[in-house]
């Protein structure tokens, strides 16, 4: 295996994003120039899902869901990490099977803090 790099072994990968950048580009311009430009009222008013949109667009948002997505972020996330550990049980072990249970501890201890600091809670 190759232990040095030249500034020539990385030809590949930037003519392969020069030329990905360079159709996108392409693109984008080739369809503003033959597509077609009608402009009415009509067709330049915000809709969503056919009903008339109502009131101002930056109404403050309770932090609580912003909590709540985060919260579902973060545990998601955690969670894909024990696809790998399912995936190689029977060769990590009794070590590997320590490691998990100390992970899910860390885990399920984070969820009792939020349940407990009422993050959960949409009624206050």
């Amino acid at each position: 295996m190759k232990s040095t790099y030249l500034p020539s072994d990385y030809l590949p990968i930037l003519v392969q994003f020069l030329l990905a950048a360079g159709f996108i580009g392409g693109t984008m311009i080739v369809t503003h120039l033959i597509g077609p430009s009608r402009k009415s009222k009509l067709k330049d008013d915000p809709f969503e899902c056919g009903i008339e949109s109502v009131g101002d667009a930056r109404t403050p948002i309770s932090v609580k869901y912003f909590l709540v997505a985060i919260l579902f972020v973060l545990f998601d996330v955690e969670v894909i990490f024990m696809y790998p550990w399912a995936v190689n049980f029977k060769g990590l072990g009794m070590f590997g099977f320590v490691e998990m249970l100390l992970f899910m501890a860390l885990l399920l201890s984070g969820f009792y803090y939020v349940i407990r600091k009422g993050v959960l809670n949409w009624e206050e």
